[in-house]
């Protein structure tokens, strides 16, 4: 794949995906043994699998959730390409807006500053690690004790 390929997967086809709120195309951007490990400050790793085993995190759970509750924006994105390494990086700015009705409505708008990691293989995403902030929740977490993005700790 060149940078440009890579560059539409990640921004055009995952991101623009998600921001659709089409699940299906979402997950078809990754591999069918994907892993997705999200990192907030201290809080402990959050990993989801398109082949989950007993006791893990099915990958369409974090979209699920996340679709459930905030309609998404991505932008400002700035991506670092290694071709021969099949893995690229993206650094951008993502505004989630709560819809109504979600049980975090109240957190009003968030901005975040994220950082991802892709690992990809055959044109594909196999491994996603997210790494982001949240500038207005201190130390991760909220009034109503939950996880910047709100995503429930089983």
């Amino acid at each position: 794949m060149t940078r440009d390929d890579y560059v539409a997967l990640v921004e055009e086809r995952y991101f623009g995906n998600v921001s659709r709120e089409d699940i299906p195309a979402v997950v078809a951007c990754f591999t069918a043994d994907a892993t997705v490990t999200i990192y907030h400050g201290d809080a402990e790793p959050r990993v989801f699998k398109a082949r989950p085993g007993a006791g893990e995190t099915p990958l369409p759970r974090f979209f699920e959730h996340l679709l459930a509750n905030y309609a998404p924006r991505f932008t400002e994105f700035v991506h670092y390409v290694d071709e021969a390494g099949e893995r690229c990086a993206a650094t951008f700015l993502v505004t989630l807006t709560p819809k109504p009705g979600s049980a975090y409505g109240d957190a009003g708008v968030q901005s975040l500053r994220n950082c991802n990691f892709f690992r990809c293989r055959d044109g594909l995403i196999h491994e996603m690690t997210i790494y982001y902030s949240n500038p207005g929740t201190a130390a991760g977490v909220d009034a109503h004790g939950a996880r910047p993005t709100g995503f429930p700790k089983e």
